[in-house]
Order: structure tokens, then C-alpha cells, then sequence
């Protein structure tokens, strides 16, 4: 029977990782635990819903990760309400939570096939017993043995009301450059029923293109408003950088390859995945094929369950930089969904002199993946990633917006989320 704790090695390792983390434990979308892969959290049912959740509905989320310990953890869950800009909120867990502030995981398989042996999770978000009930934005943090400060991962998702009424749509940008570079956004604010008497105090305005947190526009202001009307029309303000269709990885089999995939090496105890190299895409003609804007989802196409039945493989990456050189004073990153849109160490690539190329791997399970390359300047403090060098950016290339609305009444102590309208550049209109 396996054990329901931690063994002493896994042990050693999380208490290490959480003790130089624990300060940032409330960073959004982190593994902690790094035998932690593959953590999901979506709309019941469907890996490429967004986690939203409508305020006392009967709306439900999924949470599935693996634990390459291969062994069996008494895990649980919670949820910390935060504000906007991802702060806590000033609530206890009392305020937001009814039932239990804490709900164990109970659902978990062992792998059954291929080489790489995991634990497989899964849960049904939220437990009857432990239900959020304030809307806002939420970090649920996945633990163990019932203690908090033992974290394993945390996933951010949205608990939404309808306290507003947003009418939005996508425009081409003015100006001969950016007509063909970036995508506007237009919208107007209807706050019927809610108690403003300071708008531009209580009112906040997120907008997210393909549900990136790490491009997200902050801090914007209405144009003009007039009784419960606030109108987002400005010039500059809402230009989104358009980039192009996400580049993408199928591996659902590792027997039959994709033609992404230039050679699979196979030992006893792994499997490395070599793609084709990726060529700049910057200053080729744009053309449309369907993609997922920058997220993945598991499958295979070998087994009946892909949660337990499917392999990993480290996957290797190669970008072709323009004459074969490296850029001056730019880093390079592999981007999307499956590396949290991080711009850390392990998303890096490091360019590979002898073949004039840039490098990076991904230890990935069976799927299908989008990802793209971005560059960042060295000097730059704020890190903001760019298409510029590697993909371009093209006016008509598909994307997402959400934008989401916060209100505070005066007296409180955490920003709700009233109001969202999710669009898309095929249609332009936006749906409340």
C-alpha cells in the first residue's frame, strides 16, 4: 500500500523549495514542487476553457496534474481571494469561502503506460464544502498533509457576477504602421445598478489578449464618462502588438511523427523528441490556419485515457535566427501555455555557436502543443516580450481579448469582478 506521505527524499525537496518560495507564495501559476507536471485547471470538460466561474452558479472547473514521484500524497486545496492586480484582498478565508477553507484531492491513478512513471490528480473545482463566494480573481494553492506553507503549485482562475454591461469591438489601429501591425479595442462600460461615486477609484479595467497575464493591460482610464456610461475610445491606449498564428508541436503519438518532427530517440528509460528547426518568422507574408492561441491540451491517439495512459518526452527546440547569429543584447524564450508564459531559466534558450541556432528543451507529455518565440532586451527592466525579431506581428493574425471589469465600493476591502466580455478578431464583437 503506498504511503500517503511524503517519503523523506520528496520531503527534503518540497521543504527546501518552500522554504526560498514561501515569500513569493503568492505568485500566480508556479510550481513549487518541481516533480509537478502538467497542472491544469479548465472548464469542466473542456482543456481549452478558460477557468471562469459565474458567481453562485452550478459552474464547475477541473484541476489535473501528475506527480513524477510516482507515489501516493495526501494533497488538498484552497483559494485566496486577490484583488485586480493579483495582491491579496484584506478578507480572511471566512469572508469568501463557505463550508471548509481547505477540501482534500482525493482522485488519483497511477501511469499505466510508457517509460516515465507518475501519479496522475484529479479534482472537481469547487467541492460542495468549500465554495467561493465573492467574485474576484482567485489563486487556488495546491498543498500537503493539510499545511498551507507545504506548497506544491498554484493555478489562478476567475470568479465572475453580472453587475455590468460592456459593448466592445476590434478596429484597425490609426497610422500607416500600426494599421498593420496591432488590433484596437473599443468599449463602453454600462454600470447600471452599482453605488459609484468615484469612478476612477473604483472602477478597474484588465484587458488580456489569449488570456496572457504577462502582457496585460493595466491601469486604464476611460476616455470620457457620463451618468453610468464609461467610454474606452482612446487612440493609443488599447493598441494590442498582433503577432502571428501560434506555431505548434503534436506529439499524441511518439510511433507515428508529425512532420514538425525531425527524429525520435528511444531508450529504455526515455524519450527524446528532436523537432525541425523553426525559421524567422518576422519578415514572411502572413497566411491563417487554425491554432489555440498559445495553449495545449492532452491527448494521445494510442490509448483509451490520456490523463494515465500517455508518456512524457523531452522535446527540443531550435530557432534559426536571421544569417545564423545571435541578437545583440536580446535574450531569446520559448513561449505559451505549456512554460506558464515564464520568462525564467528553464524558457531560456541558449545559442548553439556551431550550428547558429538557439536551443532550449521541454520535458512534455503527449499532446498538442503552441507555442512561439519571443525576444527580450537585455536592459530592459520591465522584461516585456516581443514578436518583433522572431514571429512579426500581422494585423489580421486571430486572437482572443477579455476584458474584465473590478468595482470596490468605497468602505471595501476587495475588488470584485462585475463584469467581463470575451472577443475575438474573426468576429469583432464582443459577448457579455
Amino acid at each position: 500500500m503506498p504511503s500517503s506521505r511524503l517519503s523523506p527524499k520528496s520531503l527534503l525537496s518540497l521543504v527546501l523549495c518552500c522554504s526560498t518560495l514561501f515569500a513569493d507564495a503568492q505568485n500566480p501559476d508556479t510550481i513549487y514542487y518541481p516533480p509537478i507536471r502538467s497542472p491544469q485547471l479548465f472548464a469542466y470538460g473542456n482543456q481549452l476553457g478558460y477557468p471562469i466561474i459565474r458567481l453562485n452558479s452550478g459552474d464547475r472547473l477541473e484541476l489535473q496534474f501528475d506527480d513524477l514521484d510516482a507515489d501516493v500524497k495526501n494533497l488538498s486545496y484552497t483559494y485566496v481571494l486577490c484583488n485586480a492586480d493579483w495582491t491579496p484582498a484584506q478578507l480572511t478565508e471566512f469572508d469568501y469561502i463557505r463550508g471548509f477553507s481547505q477540501a482534500r484531492i482525493p482522485g488519483y491513478k497511477f501511469s499505466s503506460m510508457g517509460l516515465t512513471r507518475y501519479t496522475h490528480y484529479h479534482a472537481v473545482i469547487p467541492d460542495p464544502n468549500c465554495v467561493p463566494i465573492r467574485s474576484g480573481n482567485y489563486l487556488l494553492k495546491v498543498f500537503a498533509d493539510g499545511d498551507t506553507s507545504r506548497l506544491a503549485f498554484t493555478r489562478r482562475f476567475l470568479v465572475a457576477e453580472d453587475g455590468v454591461t460592456i459593448g466592445a469591438q476590434i478596429l484597425l489601429p490609426f497610422g500607416p504602421d500600426l494599421s498593420r501591425t496591432h488590433q484596437k479595442l473599443q468599449f463602453t462600460i454600462n454600470m447600471r445598478g452599482l453605488n459609484i461615486s468615484s469612478p476612477t477609484q473604483q472602477i478597474k479595467v484588465v484587458i488580456l489578449q489569449n488570456h496572457r497575464w504577462d502582457i496585460a493591460r493595466r491601469n486604464i482610464r476611460p476616455t470620457f464618462y457620463s451618468g453610468n456610461n464609461m467610454q474606452f475610445t482612446s487612440d493609443d491606449d488599447y493598441n494590442f502588438a498582433a503577432g502571428k498564428e501560434w506555431r505548434w508541436l503534436d506529439i499524441q503519438s511518439l510511433r507515428y511523427h508529425s512532420d514538425r518532427i525531425q527524429r525520435v530517440n528511444t531508450s529504455k528509460t526515455s524519450t527524446d523528441v528532436y523537432l525541425v528547426p523553426d525559421a524567422d518568422r518576422s519578415r514572411q507574408p502572413y497566411y491563417f490556419y487554425k491554432d489555440y492561441d498559445g495553449q495545449y491540451f492532452i491527448q494521445t491517439t494510442e490509448s483509451v485515457n490520456p490523463n494515465w495512459q500517455t508518456d512524457y518526452a523531452t522535446v527540443h527546440f531550435s530557432f534559426v535566427p536571421p544569417g545564423n547569429s545571435p541578437f545583440p543584447d536580446k535574450d531569446v524564450y520559448l513561449l505559451g501555455q505549456m512554460t506558464d508564459y515564464s520568462l525564467s531559466d528553464s524558457t531560456k534558450m541558449r545559442f548553439n555557436a556551431e550550428h547558429g541556432v538557439y536551443e532550449t528543451a521541454q520535458f512534455l507529455k503527449q499532446g498538442f502543443y503552441n507555442y512561439s518565440y519571443v525576444t527580450v532586451n537585455a536592459t530592459d527592466p520591465d522584461r516585456i516580450p516581443s514578436f518583433d525579431f522572431t514571429e512579426g506581428n500581422n494585423q489580421e493574425t486571430e486572437n482572443d481579448y477579455l476584458i474584465l471589469v473590478y468595482y470596490r465600493d468605497l468602505t471595501g476591502r476587495a475588488d470584485q469582478l462585475v463584469g467581463m466580455a470575451d472577443l475575438n478578431t474573426l468576429n469583432g464583437r464582443g459577448q457579455p
